[in-house]
């Protein structure tokens, strides 16, 4: 274990501009993005309906990695806290490691981002090439970000705010079409549909399972909430709220919205590439319904790639306060801003604009795959430090968090064996396997970096502590 840190968490210098209703929004935005809007399409096909069990399986898993992160937070919220926390329990490289690879997942999700936004203004206007929407967007967003934290929380709450209202709004209409039968739908629409067409697993449990490296990238960025914790006005109460809330949003808008869809229009009827949501409101036949869905799923695109570039320049100040970044990347600009990290990982989400000019068609499956490795890292070292943490409460060496997990470290080891399973569905697939040779060249690029690094200066590593004064 690496020696000892203080358990206050230091002043790091940002604006505490997130205010509950912002941080609560985060939250329940993080847990609704492309890979639930588009990414389900795809996973449709290759599951049928037993791809709700999945998502309500992995969604297990999640509150089990979410409680695990809360505990930790409340013992010591900062920001970059996941990177933090593998430098505490397991060591600095550790710490290194998690926060370039939480760097490099946000930077190829905006990329995803940015080209699933792409592919829904192609909607609407299919002349437009994909790499043009996808810069333009980019541009904005990178301004939005630079401007104050406050601006990022209020564009994301009414970006979050526009995608639970319409989830709510398409669950209302479904459940209206199975009730009383209005509609195109009307007269197939029917909780039969679950089963009637080769049951509820109609491509056999291997192919459903095979899907669940799919619905893991739908379920990244609900860890978001971590990163804001240098941000919150009140962590010690917006934190724990909006991490207990997690279960009925998982519950709400996955389960129960992907169960209504798919008793409303079959199974057999999704494909890849097409939203879900799009496609049943385009067969329910309601007028400019699909386009209204078309500007919700959009939204949340947009939504996801605001909270990366958020996440990665935060991400990269951390580093660079431990040395492991460029100096550089520590400071804040006059509106407390790390600026520099924002500017630096927006121009390599700019590959993203790339890859939709040279691959249109393959951008959005490359990318995710990355991103999802990526999160599992960053989600095993939640998990371990987890354990580790609990270990040392009880061994008196740490105090106890305000927020324990339920079931200890059970849960979280009943986690990290989840997302092994995971990694070796990945492993097997051979279309998602190239996501882990990227992994293991960007693994030996830190393993590098980190050499070369130590060689020239050997306290790197060992965090600048900002003054500290306790949070709140």
């Amino acid at each position: 274990m690496a020696s000892e840190k203080v358990t206050e968490a230091p002043e790091e210098g940002y604006e505490r501009g997130l205010g509950s209703r912002q941080v609560q929004m985060i939250a329940i935005g993080g847990a609704v993005g492309v890979g639930l809007f588009l990414g389900a399409g795809a996973n449709i096909a290759k599951a049928g309906p037993s791809l709700i069990l999945m998502y309500a399986l992995a969604g297990v898993i999640i509150f089990f990695i979410m409680r695990a992160l809360g505990e930790l937070l409340l013992y010591r919220p900062v920001s970059g806290s996941f990177a933090e926390y593998s430098r505490e329990f397991l060591g600095d490289f550790f710490g290194y490691f998690t926060g370039w690879t939480y760097w490099l997942m946000w930077v190829v999700t905006g990329m995803a981002e940015l080209t699933a936004a792409a592919i829904y203004v192609n909607y609407w206007f299919p002349a437009v090439p994909r790499w043009v929407t996808a810069l333009v967007f980019l541009v904005v967003l990178f301004g939005v970000n630079l401007i104050s934290v406050k601006l990022f929380g209020e564009l994301e709450f009414w970006f979050s705010m526009v995608k639970v209202t319409a989830l709510i709004g398409m669950i209302v209409i479904g459940l209206g079409v199975l009730t009383f039968g209005f509609s195109a739908a009307g007269d197939t629409a029917s909780v039969a549909n679950l089963y009637q067409f080769d049951g509820f697993f109609p491509k056999g449990i291997g192919s459903s399972l095979m899907t669940l490296q799919g619905v893991m990238f739908a379920y990244l960025a609900v860890e978001l909430v971590g990163v804001t914790a240098g941000e919150s006005e009140d962590p010690e109460k917006t934190l724990p709220k909006a991490i207990n809330t997690l279960p009925w949003r998982i519950a709400l808008f996955y389960v129960g919205a992907l169960t209504v869809i798919l008793c409303v229009v079959k199974w057999t009827e999704f494909a890849p590439g097409v939203s879900p949501f799009v496609k049943a409101f385009a067969v329910i036949g309601i007028p400019a319904g699909a386009g209204i869905v078309n500007f919700v799923v959009l939204t949340a695109a947009l939504s996801s790639c605001n909270s990366g570039m958020y996440s990665t320049g935060r991400m990269l100040r951390t580093l660079a306060d431990n040395g492991e970044a460029p100096r550089v990347f520590a400071k804040l600009s006059s509106t407390k801003t790390p600026a520099l990290g924002i500017t630096v990982s927006v121009l390599f989400m700019g590959i993203g604009v790339v890859l939709n000019y040279v691959v249109p068609e393959k951008a959005f499956g490359y990318v995710t795959s990355v991103a999802t490795a990526a999160g599992i890292w960053t989600w095993l070292m939640i998990l371990i430090s987890h354990v580790l943490y609990r270990r040392a409460v009880a061994a008196g060496k740490l105090p106890a968090s305000s927020f324990p997990a339920p079931g200890g470290s059970v849960c979280s080891y009943i986690a990290i064996a989840f997302l092994l399973f995971v990694t070796g569905l990945i492993a097997y697939d051979a279309d998602s396997r190239v996501c882990l040779y990227v992994m293991a060249v960007w693994a030996v690029a830190l393993g590098i970096g980190w050499q070369i690094m130590k060689s020239r200066t050997p306290q790197s590593g060992e965090r600048d502590e900002p003054a500290l004064e306790k949070v709140g």
